[in-house]
């Protein structure tokens, strides 16, 4: 059985009143608002639901049911679709999205601000040394601009194939290769940090091989200001099983970083070929969801979503699409293209909202004082009529905690 032992924290409460005077010997029911943890889902859909479908009712049913599960949305800032033409962005559109989410109580992440994929083609006239600069202003504005909203950004995307990508010529791939991977990481972090110096700055990989921990040690060595490790686990061909998974931990739990599964996939129909090397290979007209599929989907996300919250250092796990065929066509969300709630939201929802979430009677003694042991996050205080009393955060180390009644 999994030992949350890590997720949860105690502390102690003090009611009064606004005079000072303690609430003694009073019941009131503690009620967990919000997690910690990061629960979170590609929020691609809030681009539409806050822009172009704005108003629209299967978008708002959409949202509503994106809303309810998560507390956290990875939104695209990729460059080509950014910034198609040079100085020409889509500022609005993801501004509009993110105060979306924010307004809602969700916090956002930006991704990613550099990957030789969807890349500028504009950038492609300019030389080297222009195309750095350009790329480290692109970052420089775009943390600026979005700091407040959006403060947690994947810096750079995929950088152990980065140099070495073949499929098309592409600017980033460029100055990778003139750059090095160290070289290029050290220059777009220390932009981002500029830019914003209280941000969540991420490196993400798929590649979760000895070559991205070799990399890490050497940025960690060169002082780039790391502040938590991407992993993606797209099992489009099946899923991993935890062993592997604790592979994956083994590997990168030693940098004492935090650990966030930032871009994972479980499919729910028929799963990709074996022999496919990269998944963008493998584009079919129609990949429908089963009922079996659907079943199999659920087991193996719960599986995985149990094993990885107990652990120390994993800090977020985010659904890469959150309806069906979202990415490459695949069955992977956890709703279907008409909205139609999956197994795997049911059982999310239940592990979130219902297993992890901390709902506790206490009692003061008699100098209104309690004790709350509970899931980290936060918390909501009513008395014995379900009147609002006050407010408090549960997190690690706290240990006493004044409430001034309301």
């Amino acid at each position: 059985m999994a030992d949350y032992t890590y997720r949860q924290a105690d502390t102690v409460l003090h009611i009064t009143d606004k005079d000072g005077n303690a609430a003694a010997n009073s019941v009131f029911k503690v009620r967990q608002t919000e997690h910690e943890f990061l629960f979170g889902c590609g929020a691609f859909d809030a681009m539409l639901a806050a822009n172009e479908k704005k108003g629209d009712p299967f978008y708002e049913d959409r949202m509503q049911k994106w809303c309810d599960l998560y507390n956290y949305g990875t939104m695209s800032f990729y460059w080509g679709l950014y910034e198609p033409t040079e100085g020409e962005t889509q500022f609005e559109n993801r501004m509009n999205a993110a105060k979306y989410l924010t307004e809602r109580g969700k916090k956002v992440k930006g991704h990613p601000l550099c990957w030789h994929t969807v890349c500028a083609d504009w950038l492609m006239e300019y030389d080297n040394h222009t195309i750095l600069e350009k790329q480290l202003a692109r970052i420089d504005r775009d943390v600026r601009d979005f700091a407040g909203v959006i403060d947690m950004w994947d810096v750079i995307n995929e950088v152990v194939i980065m140099p070495e990508y073949d499929r098309y010529d592409n600017a980033v791939t460029r100055i990778c290769k003139e750059y090095g991977r160290v070289g290029l990481v050290k220059e777009v972090f220390a932009a981002a940090k500029a830019a914003n110096p209280d941000a969540v700055l991420l490196i993400n990989d798929f590649n979760l091989s000895d070559r991205y921990a070799a990399l890490i040690r050497d940025l960690l060595e060169a002082g780039v200001p790391i502040s938590a490790i991407g992993l993606q686990t797209h099992q489009h061909q099946g899923y991993m099983g935890v062993e592997k998974l604790q592979e994956i931990l083994n590997r990168f739990e030693g940098f004492g970083l935090p650990l966030h599964f930032t871009e994972n996939t479980l499919v729910s129909g028929h799963l990709m070929p074996p022999e496919i090397v990269d998944l963008n290979d493998y584009q079919i007209p129609d990949w429908p969801t089963t009922p079996e599929g659907e079943e199999r989907q659920a087991r193996e996300m719960e599986e995985m979503y149990r094993f990885l919250f107990a652990h120390p250092l994993v800090e977020a796990i985010t659904g890469w699409d959150f309806t069906d065929g979202a990415w490459l066509g695949a069955p992977s969300g956890v709703i279907t293209v008409e909205n139609r709630r999956k197994p795997s939201y049911d059982m999310l929802r239940h592990l979130i909202h219902e297993e992890w979430k901390t709902v506790e009677e206490i009692r003061t003694d008699e100098n209104g004082f309690a004790r709350v042991h509970g899931f980290k996050g936060e918390y909501c205080i009513e008395d014995a009529a379900g009147r609002p009393v006050g407010t408090f955060c549960l997190t690690a180390g706290e240990e006493n905690t004044e409430v001034v009644r309301k």
